[in-house]
């Protein structure tokens, strides 16, 4: 018996990381990953929706706010 989550839970890990801006890039990782199911598990709607909110959530903030600007000495 395992413990690998299933390729919804995955893909939820994925979105919430913010190292993937889409959806397919989610997908195209699941795939890697060996969740051959990705494309047919996720698909919908409200599905996309959540990940794609999560994807947008959990970006960094824009490089510029977060390192101080190189003139400032």
């Amino acid at each position: 018996m395992t413990n690998r989550p299933t390729t919804l839970e995955r893909a939820f890990q994925l979105a919430r990381s913010g190292e993937y801006s889409n959806i397919s890039d989610i997908r195209r990782q699941l795939k890697t990953e060996g969740f051959s199911d990705a494309p047919s598990q996720i698909s919908g709607p409200s599905m996309l929706k959540q990940l794609r909110k999560l994807c947008e959530a959990a970006r960094p903030a824009d490089a510029e706010t977060v390192e101080p600007a190189l003139d400032a000495r």
